[in-house]
């Protein structure tokens, strides 16, 4: 049976895109660069920062300013990052009725550490008691390091685990550890993109998600 559940935070717990925007804007501003629009961020995050800024900068890395505009965006974000930021409709519901049940939980996200660790206290510290994010020396998703780390520290074994997201790097952190995927489709992404990627399961809302989870944990699929 699967015993635990780990998370994905930006668009699945958290809808933080207009921090996420505002943030990447300012740091474009900053050096003389042109605005994102919302859906323009919106396709840019879900790998990590400086996935995101060498998407939103002109010329990506190649760009001279590219470093600091990387560091403008980090050290606005870590003042803003909760301006506009909360949960999904259900999902401190969801949280709640599974910790109820007493399924252990997770979030792994790209985020910056100190940024997951932040919002997770703020918002699902009573529920959430392992939140993981970017750190220096530990491969980010798609790579399972930081999910196998989520599962040494809630005590069970990968293979034991659920992975929820809303991205193709969800989907392909979860084939990487050999786990089942979750997808949610109120997210960043959304339904039709999932589908084409191979998503096997979804959900429209938490509670979906929910009878999803549970089916799961029965079953052990």
């Amino acid at each position: 049976m699967k015993k635990a559940v780990i998370f994905d935070m930006d668009g699945t717990l958290l809808n933080t895109l207009e921090d996420l925007c505002l943030s990447t804007n300012a740091a474009l501003v900053k050096y003389g660069f042109p605005k994102r629009t919302l859906e323009e961020v919106r396709q840019f995050v879900g790998n990590g920062a400086v996935n995101l800024m060498r998407k939103a900068v002109p010329q990506g890395e190649d760009n001279p300013h590219f470093e600091d505009c990387l560091q403008a965006f980090q050290e606005h974000y870590g003042e803003h990052l909760n301006d506009h930021t909360g949960p999904y409709e259900g999902i401190l519901d969801l949280l709640q009725k599974l910790s109820e049940k007493g399924i252990p939980m997770a979030i792994v996200s790209n985020k910056p550490d100190f940024a997951v660790r932040e919002l997770n206290k703020k918002y699902f510290g009573s529920l959430i008691r392992v939140a993981i994010g970017e750190s220096k020396g530990v491969r980010r998703k798609p790579a399972p390091d930081t999910v196998e780390r989520a599962a040494c520290k809630l005590g069970v074994e990968l293979q034991d685990c659920i992975y929820v997201g809303d991205s193709e790097v969800d989907l392909q952190t979860a084939k990487n550890c050999k786990i089942p995927c979750m997808s949610v489709t109120w997210g960043f992404r959304g339904r039709e993109l999932l589908l084409n990627l191979g998503a096997e399961y979804m959900a429209a809302d938490a509670e979906e998600l929910y009878r999803l989870i549970l089916t799961s944990v029965r079953t052990g699929t």
